[in-house]
């Protein structure tokens, strides 16, 4: 069970404490106490802690060799069959105002307007070489077939607040990306301004920002890898999309929107189906990390506690009918609301299994407990061995 981004910092506001501190998290604590805690470094050195490379990690593959990009993953979510000349990129629907960067979600738009948007995008630019293709909320795909592999491009929850004219794509051929994202401006804003009187909306989306390009990875299969298959439970294409490169099912559970509001009671009650009829099962949830982007560490803390109560106590109380079973949890990744966006320090986690409990001195879950811990994976990609092999 991956809380997506709850690792954090101490905060003044939280008299020291970090969110994973502050949040009443009883069942996360009882299974600190009755299983082992430790600490995993999911971000390679090097790499950037994105969620792609860090939950690559989390689902056992090293992402020094397996990962191609984001935007491919992505792809793979949606069903896009790319080609072996084919780059996909993270195409992110986001706010312009005054030459700045003010949102990568562009007020976490819905769905259903993100469709007709990028739809606007794609008869506005589609052609031959670019294609575009409709996700959830703000986070959509293009793919292309021409070669931007020395293009450099930021992630958008990256540099909010900056000039968009100092953060645009840099390095060699990125100026044709550069032509599209500015005339995509154009484009939207037309539309936008129509869309803000209308609906008095601040943050409306008026630009295109590309990022996260890459081909189509190969991935083992996990089940010949691990011995045992199963299911991947997440709102994210990217998450999903890399539950499918490692040949598991694809959950799509109706109310899980990666964001605060998410269905976290039917993410529990999918998990558990999955496991009458499977051995594993990854369910990854986004809404703390959504929480630390925007600084906001009431959203954080309820975020967390929702993930403990709806989702830990569900599935870890009918798991407890069931015979023996093992859980692990830990976020793909730290982000802090002091900085708002990821970090690549270890993260803590938890490995429980039924068949031998332990107890020992902890009384919670937390960063500082985790830190306190001797078991520490320097190779955070093999920690999901480490727990299915674990007698």
């Amino acid at each position: 069970m991956v809380p997506d981004g709850a690792a954090d910092y101490p905060l003044d506001e939280l008299e020291g404490k970090t969110p994973l501190q502050a949040a009443h998290t009883p069942q996360m604590d009882y299974l600190a106490v009755h299983g082992i805690v430790g600490r995993a470094t999911t971000v390679p050195v090097g790499m950037q802690p994105g969620s792609d490379v860090a939950n690559l990690s989390l689902l056992g593959y090293d992402p020094k060799k397996y990962y191609s990009g984001r935007g491919p993953l992505e792809a793979a979510s949606m069903g896009i069959e790319l080609d072996e000349d084919d780059t996909a990129f993270r195409c992110n629907l986001v706010t312009v105002r005054d030459g700045i960067l003010t949102d990568y979600s562009a007020g976490h738009i819905s769905t259903g307007e993100a469709a007709v948007l990028i739809d606007i995008i794609q008869k506005s630019f589609g052609n031959k070489n670019y294609t575009f293709y409709p996700g959830i909320s703000y986070r959509h795909l293009m793919v292309t077939k021409e070669d931007f592999s020395s293009a450099i491009c930021l992630p958008p929850h990256n540099v909010i607040g900056e000039r968009v004219e100092n953060i645009l794509p840099s390095g060699r051929n990125s100026q044709p990306l550069i032509q599209l994202m500015l005339a995509s401006n154009k484009v939207l804003e037309i539309h936008s301004i129509n869309y803000e009187r209308k609906e008095e909306k601040k943050n409306i989306a008026n630009m295109i920002w590309l990022w996260g390009q890459g081909k189509a990875p190969s991935m083992p299969n996990f089940r010949e890898k691990y011995g045992c298959g199963g299911a991947i439970i997440s709102a994210v294409d990217l998450v999903k999309g890399i539950g499918r490169c490692a040949g598991l099912e694809a959950i799509n559970v109706p109310g899980a929107t990666g964001y605060f509001d998410t269905d976290y009671s039917a993410k529990a009650q999918a998990a558990l189906d999955v496991l009458k009829r499977e051995d594993f099962v990854f369910v990854h949830v986004e809404a703390p990390d959504e929480a630390g982007h925007v600084g906001n560490i009431k959203e954080k803390i309820r975020a967390i506690e929702n993930f403990d109560e709806k989702i830990v106590k569900t599935i870890f109380k009918e798991l407890s009918k069931t015979g023996d079973f093992k859980i692990m949890i830990a976020p793909d990744h730290a982000t802090p609301i002091k900085v708002k966006t990821h970090t690549a320090e270890p993260v803590p986690f938890i490995i429980y299994s039924s068949a031998e409990e332990v107890v020992d001195d902890l009384k919670s879950f937390s960063e500082a407990s985790a830190k306190n811990s001797s078991l520490f994976f320097k190779e955070g990609f093999k920690l999901v061995g480490f727990m299915i092999n674990q007698n």
